[in-house]
């Protein structure tokens, strides 16, 4: 058995016209807020993955408490 194509991710850009940008302003203000905050938590998933290989975690936070 072969083991699995390692696979990468590259980081692309898109050059946007001054006069094309009120488009995608438009596009996401008719979107449902619930349907906008999902695909921010989509991407958000993505970059945290891409950048730091990993599931997202919840960090520790320590408490000093005066006795």
């Amino acid at each position: 058995m072969t083991p699995p194509a390692k696979r990468t991710i590259s980081m692309t850009y898109t050059k946007v016209n001054q006069k094309q940008q009120p488009k995608d302003l438009t596009y996401w203000q008719t979107r449902h807020p619930t349907e906008r905050l999902a695909t921010l938590e989509q991407i958000r998933q993505e970059y945290n993955q891409w950048k730091y290989n990993a599931q997202p975690r919840l960090q520790r936070v320590y408490r000093i408490i005066k006795q």
